[in-house]
C-alpha cells in the first residue's frame, strides 16, 4: 500500500454531468459526480461496468462524442483552470502534454500503419519541440523504461509485431512521453495476462514515485485498488455511494453497494468452504433511472425512504463520505 502524498489539488470534478442523448432518451452516464486527486496521489474509480467511470475519464479531456453526448454541467478544474471553459486549441496543449491517458484496448488505441516511433515522437516534437533524431533517442529511452527490449531496433517496427502486453508497455511509453502531471490509466491491464498485468501496474507505481505524476486508475478489479491506490472512489449509475482512503474503505465499507463488492471476491483469509457472495440483480438503465437511489432495488437494506430520496454524499468518519440511509450499525454487523 502507498502512501498519500499530500500537496495541492491537480483535479478538482465539482458536479460533472455528462448526458448521453439517444432514442431511448436522456442517459445520465455521469450525474453530478465530484472528486479530487492531490499531486502524486493515485486514485481509484471502481465499480461495475456502465456505471460512469470510463465517461467521466474521458470528460476530463473533453473527449465525449458529439452527438450523443454532451457535457451537461459541472467544472473540472485543473491547475485553477477550468477545462470545460478552455478553447479547443488550450485543450490539444493539454491532451497528451499535461494530461495523459492510457485507454482500455492497445489494439484499436495504436495505428496499425504507423511504426511505434512515429507514433510516439508525434508528442515529443509537437508538445516538446524535438528534433527527429532528439525525438527518436528519447522514443528509445521510453521504450526501455517500460520494458521493452531491444528498443533501438524495435522502435521501427508496427504495433501487429508486439504482443498485447508490449503494446500496452508502448501505451504507457506515450502516455509518459511528455511527462504529464496527471495520467489516467483506463482499465490499463484488460488485454493481459495476470503475471503482465503485475509488470505494467508496477511500472506505472514505480513512475508515479519517481516523477510524482497523479495517477487515476480506472478499473473493477478490487486487488488492483488494494495494491496500487490510496484512495478509492465508488461508483454506481453515474454518481459517487462512497469515498476512503483504500486501507479504511476495505477494512470498514459503510455502503450496500461497496459491501457487495467486496463479498464477492474470493479471499485467502476466508474459509475454504465459503461460498462468495453476489449482487443480486442487474445494473439500472440509465435512461430509466429508478426514483430516489439508482441502488434500492438490489439493496438489503433499502427502506421506503430510499425510494424516494437520492441520499447526499455525507461525512461519516475522516476522509471517509458515503451516500446512503442505512444505519451503520447494521451494516458493520453484515460484514
Amino acid at each position: 500500500m502507498t502512501t498519500v502524498v499530500k500537496g495541492e489539488k491537480v483535479l478538482e470534478v465539482k458536479d460533472l454531468k455528462t448526458y448521453f442523448y439517444t432514442q431511448e432518451g436522456e442517459l445520465k452516464a455521469v450525474d453530478g459526480l465530484s472528486y479530487y486527486v492531490a499531486k502524486g496521489e493515485s486514485v481509484g474509480l471502481v465499480g461495475e461496468s456502465a456505471c460512469g467511470k470510463s465517461v467521466s475519464a474521458l470528460s476530463i479531456l473533453r473527449l465525449i462524442p458529439y452527438p450523443p453526448g454532451i457535457i451537461v454541467g459541472g467544472e473540472i478544474i485543473f491547475f485553477g483552470q477550468d477545462l470545460l471553459k478552455a478553447t479547443e486549441e488550450e485543450m490539444r496543449h493539454i491532451r497528451g502534454n499535461r494530461i495523459a491517458m492510457i485507454f482500455q484496448e492497445p489494439t484499436t488505441s495504436l495505428n496499425p500503419v504507423l511504426t511505434v516511433r512515429t507514433q510516439i515522437a508525434e508528442a515529443l516534437e509537437l508538445h516538446r519541440g524535438m528534433e527527429k533524431e532528439e525525438a527518436t533517442q528519447e522514443c528509445i529511452r521510453l521504450l526501455k523504461l517500460v520494458g521493452i527490449p531491444d528498443a533501438d531496433r524495435r522502435i521501427n517496427h508496427y504495433p501487429f509485431q508486439f504482443s498485447g502486453g508490449m503494446q500496452q508497455r508502448i501505451m504507457i511509453a506515450m502516455a509518459l512521453s511528455c511527462n504529464p502531471a496527471l495520467l489516467i490509466a483506463d482499465e490499463p491491464t484488460t488485454s493481459v495476462d495476470v503475471t503482465v498485468q503485475a509488470q505494467l501496474l508496477e511500472i506505472i507505481d514505480d513512475l508515479r514515485r519517481r516523477f510524482g505524476t497523479s495517477v487515476i486508475v480506472i478499473t473493477h478489479n478490487l486487488g488492483i485498488v488494494a495494491r496500487y491506490v490510496d484512495r478509492v472512489n465508488v461508483m454506481y449509475a453515474g454518481r459517487m455511494v462512497e469515498t476512503a482512503p483504500t486501507e479504511e474503505l476495505y477494512s470498514n465499507p459503510l455502503h450496500p453497494y461497496t459491501i457487495g463488492l467486496l463479498a464477492s471476491v474470493p479471499r485467502l483469509d476466508s474459509e475454504r468452504k465459503k461460498s462468495l457472495r453476489v449482487i443480486k440483480g442487474l445494473p439500472p438503465n440509465l435512461a430509466r433511472l429508478p426514483s430516489g437511489c439508482a441502488f434500492h432495488p438490489r439493496c438489503d437494506y433499502a427502506m421506503p425512504k430510499c425510494r424516494e430520496e437520492y441520499p447526499p454524499l455525507e461525512k461519516i468518519g475522516e476522509n471517509h463520505f458515503r451516500a446512503c440511509f442505512a444505519e451503520i450499525s447494521k451494516l458493520q454487523k453484515a460484514q
